[in-house]
């Protein structure tokens, strides 16, 4: 088909209480009898909205989706600066994941992530390749130091008159340094103007370096002064710890996903999350197919790319007439 399913509403909710003080919210919709799929979205910090449920066919797919540690429906809000990021890291998604597939009596699951999705989907396959099925990524990131100073710095050459607005917002001393240090910083000062200013700007570079495709519109969501606070904490806490992995381990251990199929879909002017970062990935996963669109940017930025990861989902789901057995004893 050509294009996103018809929207889908939920039929079952709730918050998992997964320590730390933190309760994650989640969803399913589709078919509860269908294939597991579990939704990971970017950011961090950015939440599962509803359009990620219309990726998948809901008459073969029991759709998983829940909002990271912090922000969405989750609690506690990042937004709220007495809110600790200290257990919130990549480590404590994982076992988030896990600890959610067990509740929701899941073997195992087919992934689909975007962006930082990308990162936190072969962080948790690598480390429990058994439980995924297949995976389906878009925008593919590593997290990496690299890719976090291309971001904040390197892509300054194709925007320089917005990144020099970016850097400006940084104190003098600190603007030939770490610019995601100076902002995490700068959103940790008690002076709650500061704060505001740190998350405008960050918000405002975020809405600039994926802007390289025709069809790009400012995110609505940067509008709302809460939305910026969460979104600013949470990817400058991830960004300057380099997702706490240990630098390029994706890449490294990508051979742990032999044997799980999968599509990646990445836009040519992806210029936020260069192309070479999915193409080095699919030399040393062999079960992997790389699918570069066009002229499409970062994100879900066009109908090519909705087209390509709906395919992909298409591709995966059950055939027709096929039961599909949840674990009932989980190990």
């Amino acid at each position: 088909m050509a294009g996103p399913y018809p929207p889908v509403e939920p039929y079952e909710r709730g918050w998992l209480d997964v320590g730390d003080g933190n309760r994650v919210y989640w969803e399913t919709c589709g078919n509860p009898e269908g294939k597991p799929a579990l939704v990971l979205h970017g950011g961090p910090g950015s939440g599962a909205r509803p359009f990620w449920r219309q990726l998948f066919d809901s008459s073969a797919y029991r759709i998983v989706l829940f909002d990271q540690r912090g922000c969405g429906r989750s609690t506690p809000d990042a937004a709220d600066p007495q809110t600790s990021l200290a257990a919130n890291t990549t480590p404590h998604l994982i076992a988030d994941i896990e600890q959610l597939r067990r509740h929701l009596a899941i073997d195992t699951w087919l992934l689909v992530g975007g962006s930082w999705g990308v990162t936190l989907a072969l962080a948790y396959a690598e480390q429990h390749p058994g439980r995924v099925s297949e995976l389906v990524l878009f925008s593919v990131t590593n997290t990496t130091r690299r890719e976090v100073e291309w971001v904040t710095r390197d892509m300054g050459r194709i925007f320089p008159e917005e990144w020099e607005r970016f850097r400006d917002a940084v104190p003098e001393p600190e603007r030939n340094g770490s610019l995601v240090e100076a902002y995490a910083r700068m959103l940790a000062d008690p002076d709650l103007a500061v704060r505001e200013r740190a998350a405008r700007e960050w918000c405002r570079w975020e809405d600039v370096h994926v802007s390289t495709h025709r069809e790009h519109r400012p995110d609505p969501r940067y509008a709302d002064p809460h939305f910026r606070m969460r979104f600013a904490r949470l990817v400058t806490h991830y960004w300057r710890h380099a997702a706490f992995l240990e630098d390029g381990a994706l890449l490294r251990d990508a051979g742990k996903l032999t044997g799980i199929p999968g599509v990646m879909v990445h836009g040519r002017m992806d210029i936020s999350g260069p192309p070479d970062i999915a193409w080095h990935l699919a030399q040393v996963w062999a079960d992997a197919e790389l699918v570069l669109i066009g002229d499409e940017g970062h994100g879900l930025s066009g109908d090519a790319t909705i087209d390509a990861i709906v395919a992909a989902t298409d591709r995966f789901r059950p055939s027709s007439g096929s039961a599909w057995i949840v674990d009932q004893v989980i190990g």
